[in-house]
């Protein structure tokens, strides 16, 4: 199997990588570099062993898209490249569309031009919006996001539903995920955002190796069981082990023709202020903290239904909060500055 990984050298999309490649895949990764690392692709070289055919491009560009299809024979597309905070989204919502929805576009026509149907959608929760109740279930009507973020991914989840109405040979498969967080176990590869973090779990890392002095919680009076969000955090790499499933599914069902969504979550809400334990317990010391006010576009708590992807896909979120924190630690302390060596 020929892959084709955007965004694949970025902190979902390198794990996804090394677990195609523990699955015997061909990976071309296809990677602007503006939030990620080539170093991270070294590291899956030599963890796995094996090599990665890397190619720096943005995906709003089609004639690098172009020659990435013409001179590689590629049967599916893993598509992770976008922008991904919700608060910044709120800030810069035209580089948000542009990026996300125009760079999507741009994909699937080259995807078009060169004959390839298979496409696999890194989506989020957000795409339930405010007016779906939890836990989200895949039956439930596309929301109306509280950020632009959101927005994004619903847009992009259309655009695969009218592609595929056009073209009878589209096979797409969304995965909505929830809030992966934790490292590999080697502690090698791990999330390593430039600037300051815009996700919580590598925030608290950051306070608790010392580059940052205290960690804000955006909101406490949030009506939750402690006040502040809830959240459905998963373990990366049983995310990345649920690409590498959608794979499978779509080669197993090859009369499948159309879209199909899936939820990734362990279906439990997991507070701030438990993540914040949790931490504060791997690590053995304490994060020092204030409440700050709330973050436009954040929704007080959600989290899967995740059933159907048990059930058809054949997964499930194995790893526990415990393993996360740890495994967090693990390439935290290992890598104070991420893959940056200054």
């Amino acid at each position: 199997m020929n892959v084709l990984v955007t965004g694949g050298a970025g902190y979902i999309g390198s794990h996804t990588v090394l677990s195609l490649l523990e699955n015997n895949c061909n990976v071309v990764v296809f990677d602007n570099l503006f939030n990620s690392s080539i170093e991270s692709i070294k590291r899956v070289e030599s963890l796995t062993g094996k090599s990665v055919t890397f190619i720096e491009g943005d995906i709003r560009n089609k004639h690098q898209l172009s020659n990435v299809f013409s001179s590689h024979n590629i049967d599916t597309v893993i598509h992770f490249a976008a922008l991904k905070a919700v608060g910044e989204s709120a800030q810069i919502p035209l580089e948000y569309y542009q990026n996300n929805v125009h760079g999507s576009v741009c994909l699937l026509e080259a995807m078009a031009e060169h004959k390839v149907n298979n496409f696999i959608f890194s989506s989020s929760a957000t795409v339930y919006g405010e007016e779906n109740e939890v836990p989200y279930v895949e039956t439930m009507k596309l929301g109306t996001p509280s950020s632009p973020y959101g927005a994004t991914k619903v847009m992009v989840e259309r655009i695969m539903a009218d592609t595929a109405a056009s073209n009878p040979h589209f096979r797409g498969v969304s995965l909505r995920y929830f809030n992966p967080i934790g490292a590999h176990e080697s502690g090698k590869i791990g999330e390593s955002p430039k600037g300051i973090p815009n996700n919580l779990l590598p925030y608290v890392a950051q306070v608790m190796v010392g580059k940052r002095e205290k960690l804000s919680i955006f909101g406490s009076d949030y009506p939750t069981k402690d006040g502040t969000c809830e959240r459905d955090y998963l373990h990366v790499m049983d995310l990345a082990e649920g690409h590498v499933a959608a794979m499978k599914w779509l080669n197993d069902n090859q009369d499948f023709a159309g879209v199909e969504s899936f939820n990734l979550g362990t279906g439990n809400g997991v507070s701030v202020f438990e993540i914040v334990t949790a931490f504060e317990q791997a690590v053995d010391k304490k994060i020092p903290y204030e409440v700050s006010p709330r973050r436009a576009g954040d929704l007080p708590a959600f989290w899967a239904n995740a059933t159907k992807a048990n059930d058809a896909l054949n997964w499930q979120a194995n790893r526990s909060l415990d393993q996360m924190m740890v495994d967090t630690w693990r390439w935290q302390s290992a890598n104070p500055n991420g893959y940056d060596e200054d």
